[in-house]
């Protein structure tokens, strides 16, 4: 007990100890803090001072200094004046008489007041891009024309898109899946029931082992969230395997609408009907798109 308490007041002093060193160190930076701005505030005091002892013992230096302040001010506003004016091609009024065109209409007169620098240069930067755009586009086939770059972008989406399908389709499930109107769903499940379920069902659906998938007779409901639910989780008794840990989501729904699209096709050496005749809600896949 005695080396736990000698131990926990080594802990408690090197805590201590710690602490104390960050309060001293919070302490500093406030005094720093504090010192600095007693500095700055004494500059600007002495500062202030010395201008008044200069307007008291020197005043023709002082007003000297203001004097050439203002007149150095006056003339940047002038400068800048004249710049403006020339950017907008404005002459001063009392040059009015230099530009005034030799024609008058009832007392008015005319002036040939130039083009503002920056009308022009806004102009002749048009023509040079038109320029540069031509040889680039069009000329040289540097870059992309709408056109081009309408392919490219539509290639982009479809890219894009066939990735997030990748990405999405084994987020199917019972709940979720629907018909491939399209049909390339059931493309490609025509592969996989042919390497994974003809040995029960028949080539053609005609049934087998297990039952006949080509009329309108179902054990386990004909919809296509029905027959999704039997592949992934099977009927362990009688003999057909959970297929979810062989196959994906989306191959199971791949097979799923291979299956839909068996409806009615009437093989030859059909299976007798099993289970309970199902009126089909969901559309078709045309089954021509596979076979």
């Amino acid at each position: 007990m005695k080396i736990f308490l000698i131990a926990d007041s080594t802990a408690i002093g090197s805590a201590w100890s710690v602490s104390t060193g960050n309060i001293y160190n919070d302490i500093l930076i406030l005094l720093l803090i504090i010192v600095l701005i007693v500095l700055l505030f004494t500059a600007l005091s002495v500062s202030k001072a010395v201008k008044s002892i200069l307007k008291i013992t020197m005043p023709e230096v002082v007003e000297q200094e203001r004097i050439e302040r203002i007149q150095a001010k006056n003339n940047r506003k002038i400068e800048w004046k004249k710049t403006w004016n020339k950017l907008l091609g404005l002459r001063p009024i009392e040059e009015e008489k230099d530009i005034v065109i030799d024609h008058d209409y009832d007392g008015i007169s005319e002036l040939d007041n130039p083009i503002p620098i920056w009308f022009n240069a806004l102009f002749y930067s048009t023509i040079t891009f038109g320029v540069i755009y031509l040889l680039v586009y069009h000329v040289f086939g540097w870059g992309l024309n709408q056109d081009q770059e309408y392919v490219r972008e539509v290639a982009l989406a479809e890219k894009a898109k066939q990735e997030y399908l990748a990405k999405a389709a084994n987020l199917i499930d019972e709940t979720s899946i629907t018909v491939d109107e399209t049909g390339t769903m059931a493309a490609a499940g025509k592969a996989i029931y042919v390497a994974n379920c003809v040995a029960c069902h028949g080539g053609a659906g005609e049934g087998g082992i297990g039952p006949n998938l080509a009329d309108r007779f179902w054990l386990h409901g004909g919809e296509i969230k029905d027959i999704f639910k039997t592949v992934k989780y099977g009927v362990p008794d009688k003999g057909m395997v959970p297929w979810e840990q062989t196959l994906t989501p989306a191959q199971i729904a791949e097979v799923s609408n291979y299956i839909i699209t068996m409806r009615d096709t009437k093989p030859a050496n059909a299976k007798e009907p099993q289970g309970v005749e199902v009126e089909y809600e969901s559309a078709v896949t045309d089954s021509t798109a596979v076979k």
